[in-house]
């Protein structure tokens, strides 16, 4: 190759290069649509949140409550029996506990002993009314006779047949014969007081004694433990053979038929909640699926901190603003809780539907939650007892 001969040319260079800049801006372009597609989802969320959402307050720190029935020993006594254990259902009225009743029935016998007594003490001064009547006839009787001795006397002094000592007796014995029918009839006076205006079964001492039988029947009926209510049986603490005194607690009842739930909001969200609003309830026991329906039926009158044992004290120290919660109480439909039953302590998520704003702020005036059959004495066995007693002694 000569030295004026050109060079060589140098391998092709690929017909088209990718510009600089073509990745910077691919990635603008999705970060682009990447930002449109948020905005858009959040205008929609707000819409649908503000706009087109029912307002409604929810919380998940919601627990199911009811009541628990302590059932205590109300008189003393050693178990001799137990018939019914943790989780079983008992019926009211049910036998429970059965109680040694040796000691009541022995009061049970002293108290009919002395009923006995008072009958016939009250038919002894019935019979001293009377023997009260006899008493003053007598007494009238002598003072008849000693004024007719005296008045012969006197006759007979006047012409000097009695000696004036003689005289004096006979007036002396018309004393005794006044003094003698007054206390007769103070004696009948008294003994009517006792009986005055009663009959046997209506006399004081009669009543006292029927209502001291009254109370050791009532006391002999204790050693038998009945359901108060019916529920589930829980904490059992006693055993057989424990004697217990007056007011040990032996188990409780939980009537599940009864229960409601304490939904606990934050304070910033009261302003809304008013009483009688309707409100949803699921139960972790069950989760999504089933859904309870119910109601707003009070708010607690202060936050749960409020009724502590040993409250904040914000006044002193460092202070620290706490949001606070209140319960809010939550009725259940008893259909529903018979469908699915629930326990006490489970929890629940509660969503209230705060649309209606027109109830009242604060719950209704008390009404009676619950009653059971009271014991007052005036048992059919024990009063037809009593009337045996009492005639058996009349």
């Amino acid at each position: 190759m000569s030295d004026t001969e050109a060079p060589a040319p140098s391998p092709a260079a690929p017909a088209t290069q990718a510009p600089a800049g073509g990745k910077p801006k691919a990635r603008k372009t999705g970060l682009t649509i990447l930002a449109v597609i948020v905005v858009v989802a959040a205008i929609v969320w707000a819409v649908f949140h503000f706009l087109l959402a029912k307002p409604e307050e929810e919380t998940d720190d919601a627990y199911v409550a009811g009541d628990v029935v302590a059932i205590t020993a109300r008189d003393p006594g050693q178990v001799l029996a137990i018939h019914a254990d943790n989780t079983q259902t008992v019926k009211a009225g049910q036998p429970l506990i059965d109680l040694d009743p040796a000691t009541a029935d022995v009061g049970v016998a002293s108290a009919a002993a002395e009923l006995a007594r008072a009958v016939r003490a009250t038919r002894a001064d019935f019979t001293k009314v009377n023997q009260s009547g006899a008493a003053i006839v007598q007494a009238q009787a002598e003072l008849t006779r000693a004024r007719a001795d005296y008045a012969r006397r006197q006759g007979a002094a006047a012409e000097g047949a009695v000696s004036g000592e003689e005289l004096s007796h006979a007036a002396d014995a018309v004393k005794v014969a006044a003094a003698n029918l007054t206390l007769a009839k103070a004696q009948a006076a008294q003994a009517r007081t006792t009986v005055q205006g009663t009959e046997v079964g209506t006399n004081p001492a009669v009543m006292a004694a029927i209502a001291a039988y009254r109370h050791a029947a009532i006391t002999r009926s204790h050693m038998h433990v009945v359901a108060p209510i019916s529920g589930v049986v829980a904490q059992r603490t006693v055993q057989v053979g424990q004697q217990v005194a007056a007011g040990t607690p032996l188990m409780a009842v939980v009537p599940l038929d009864r229960l409601w739930v304490d939904a606990n909001f934050r304070e910033t969200q009261l302003r809304d909640l008013r009483i009688g609003q309707p409100a949803t309830i699921t139960a972790d026991i069950y989760g999504g699926k089933i859904v309870y329906h119910g109601k707003v039926i009070g708010l607690g009158a202060g936050s749960g901190n409020a009724f502590a044992l040993l409250p904040p004290q914000n006044a002193s120290g460092n202070w620290i603003k706490i949001v606070q919660r209140v319960p809010v109480r939550i009725g259940l439909n008893a259909n529903e809780l018979r469908e699915n039953p629930l326990r006490v302590g489970l929890s629940a998520t509660v969503t209230v539907d705060t649309a209606d704003q027109n109830g009242p702020r604060i719950g209704s005036a008390a009404t009676q939650v619950g009653s059971t059959p009271a014991m007052d004495g005036k048992d059919p066995a024990i009063e037809a007892r009593i009337a045996q007693i009492i005639a058996a002694n009349r």
